[in-house]
């Protein structure tokens, strides 16, 4: 029986029985709005990033709402023994940064969005360094791939990962118990840039847009008032 876009039965078996009671041994659950997840078509989750740890807690989310997540995962992870073997299996999407394989992931992407997958992107490309935690400036390859392939952008908030395990920090901290918190948006509207030109400009917009959306879903999370201009990272 084909499965497109899904690993093969064992493999996704093997997924679920490890995250799941993990996920829910570390976490309690405050998920919001799961409805708002397209069940079929390409997706694409667009997620803001606080922890090494907060994919997973999304892939658990993204699962019990219907979708198997596409992850994009660092190249060095195909490298290494056994566990790329896993990494293949559960369709991971690699990332090439700093080379001329760099593309290879957008390319990746973009056919596996035509093919009716959903992608877990954070538009960000790393874990926010703004010093309260909101989202940064996004970068623009999410959205070109939205308006290159038609897939709707889910905004995906969550709030949590961080207590858990902080960036940079490889000692999780799960005691007390966390709550992990997601919210999801409406589908972002980027009808506004169909038929323009992919320049600077378009994409710049497109992709403020996006993050926007993002930070909307964090504020209600978070009962508080988002910054009015993101955070910008520094070029180093």
């Amino acid at each position: 029986m084909s499965r497109p876009n899904r690993p093969t039965r064992f493999w996704e078996w093997l997924a679920v029985v490890i995250v799941k009671p993990l996920s829910r041994l570390l976490v309690k659950k405050d998920w919001r709005h799961g409805e708002r997840v397209p069940r079929q078509g390409g997706l694409i989750i667009a997620a803001n990033h606080l922890s090494w740890s907060d994919p997973v807690l999304i892939s658990h989310f993204l699962y019990n709402n219907g979708r198997w997540p596409v992850i994009l995962a660092k190249s060095g992870l195909f490298e290494v023994p056994v566990l790329r073997v896993a990494v293949k299996a559960l369709l991971a999407i690699p990332v090439y940064r700093g080379s001329t394989d760099a593309a290879k992931s957008l390319d990746i992407s973009r056919e596996r969005l035509r093919n009716g997958a959903a992608v877990l992107f954070y538009p960000e490309g790393t874990c926010t360094r703004d010093p309260e935690l909101w989202p940064m400036q996004g970068k623009t390859g999410v959205a070109r791939l939205a308006l290159e392939t038609g897939a709707k952008v889910i905004p995906v908030a969550h709030w949590g990962a961080q207590e858990l395990l902080p960036y940079g920090s490889s000692k999780p901290k799960p005691f007390p118990r966390k709550t992990f918190q997601v919210s999801v948006g409406e589908p972002v509207d980027l009808s506004k840039y169909e038929g323009q030109p992919m320049r600077g400009k378009v994409l710049k917009e497109a992709t403020n847009d996006i993050m926007m959306a993002i930070t909307h879903q964090l504020a209600e999370l978070r009962g508080e008032k988002a910054p009015e201009k993101p955070w910008e990272p520094s070029d180093d």
